[in-house]
């Protein structure tokens, strides 16, 4: 028998065919995927809603292939059900979403435990606290009423909290493992053979020669202080870790963003070609880029500047795991304003990213590596040091605007401390 290739989508006449899971002479059973096939949206998976053995594929990968077209013929076990056989709609699963849609919404924040406290019963009022001291006790669901504060006028600092929770053995190992990106599932490719690009790569080479071809890059590189925040993260990261949620430094870069966007608003935009103007986003949707094996996917933390740092490490992780899993949203692809990627995970110190078109700016972020430093007394140091890498459109931000927006990264990234709190305050 013939099978047809389903409606797969609305407004959907014409999709590739990126590989198929079946080969003749397979046996198939209801539900079992056959094929992946992608739109200029989302890959997809098409499902059998037969039970039999493949005889024919008469669809090459690379290729487009229309509804209603015979993509393969099997040979049905059993008896026909009124929805089997090629004339029938096919259940067709949307998988994961194309990496250059690089687009997100909010994903699910890590559990974390409801009540946290020292046995000790707190009735009355709450003692003093810093805002950002409140914050992190909420997530952490400390009970600060149950807090002994060490601070002035038993006031309830930041290491107040950490007795509170047990942190998580982490072996040398595991720690340096965590905070590397696991190269093992890329495709290095294999000497002597050639590859056609199909599916998420025929589209990322799609879209980054569209944005070399209609807008002209610009580099800015600087140099960042991070030896602050390195001790920060620090401090934090053992009872967030106990907590279930894991702290890297990507959280802190992008809530850096979201803040230097709204000091330099321009930045924040996109630009529409056919009616010539630029479009100041008054929201501030930051993409992170993620090596996922399939190739690479920018999902978007939306509304970065009215989230805290907890509940954007919270969904930085949660959207890796989507993406290197094959389980992003298309939702979690779209809206972006701006976006930052990294290769410090990997091993690099500087890069040139190109610019997500239509957005007119990216930042890169290299490894962080001690280095000495002579301080504002002329004597040597040690120091966290990293290196920044902005592109700009240079039709949109000029040098001085692309260096005074660097400028306001670096120094929240200089003072981490004024991330932790509300924005009113932390300006």
């Amino acid at each position: 028998m013939d099978f047809a290739l389903p409606p797969v989508g609305e407004g959907l006449f014409e999709v590739e065919l990126v590989r198929w899971l079946v080969r003749p002479g397979d046996a198939v059973a209801r539900g079992q995927g056959l094929a992946e096939v992608m739109s200029d949206k989302a890959s997809m998976e098409v499902h059998a809603r037969f039970a039999g053995t493949i005889t024919a594929l008469t669809a090459v990968p690379g290729t487009k292939v229309k509804v209603g077209q015979v993509v393969l013929s099997y040979d049905p076990v059993g008896e026909l059900s009124p929805t089997e056989g090629g004339s029938e709609p096919t259940e067709v699963a949307i998988s994961r979403p194309v990496a250059v849609e690089t687009f997100r919404a909010a994903a699910v924040p890590a559990r974390i435990p409801a009540t946290i406290s020292n046995g000790h019963s707190a009735p009355g009022r709450l003692p003093p606290a810093a805002p950002s001291v409140r914050l992190l006790a909420r997530k952490l669901g400390i009970d600060l009423g149950r807090v002994h504060g060490t601070g002035p006028g038993g006031r309830i600092l930041i290491e107040d909290l950490a007795p509170l929770i047990k942190p998580r053995t982490i072996t040398a190992e595991q720690s340096a493992a965590s905070s590397k990106t696991d190269t093992s599932k890329l495709d290095f490719g294999t000497a002597g053979t050639r590859q056609k690009l199909v599916g998420l790569r025929r589209r990322i080479a799609e879209h980054t020669v569209e944005s070399k071809r209609h807008i002209p890059h610009y580099s800015y590189i600087d140099e960042c202080d991070l030896t602050d925040l390195v001790r920060l993260r620090g401090q934090l990261r053992d009872p967030l870790s106990a907590a279930g949620v894991k702290l890297t430094y990507l959280a802190f870069f992008v809530k850096s963003v979201a803040r230097a966007l709204k000091e330099v608003p321009i930045v924040n935009s996109t630009y529409d070609e056919p009616a010539n103007e630029v479009v100041l986003h008054d929201k501030y949707n930051i993409g992170v880029a993620v090596a996922a094996p399939q190739g690479l996917i920018v999902p978007v933390i939306k509304n970065a500047d009215k989230k805290d740092l907890i509940a954007i490490a919270s969904e930085i992780d949660q959207l890796g795991r989507d993406a290197k899993a094959g389980k992003s949203k298309l939702d979690d692809l779209r809206g972006g304003t701006f976006t930052v990627t990294s290769v410090g995970g990997i091993g690099g110190l500087i890069s040139t990213p190109i610019i997500n078109h239509p957005e007119v700016g990216i930042m890169g972020v290299g490894r962080v590596v001690k280095r000495p430093v002579y301080d504002a007394q002329g004597e040597l140091k040690p120091a966290d040091i990293l290196y920044l890498s902005f592109s700009f459109d240079h039709r949109i931000v000029d040098g001085a605007i692309g260096a005074a927006f660097g400028n306001a990264v670096l120094r929240y990234l200089q003072a981490p401390a004024l991330l932790l709190l509300p924005e009113k305050i932390g300006v």
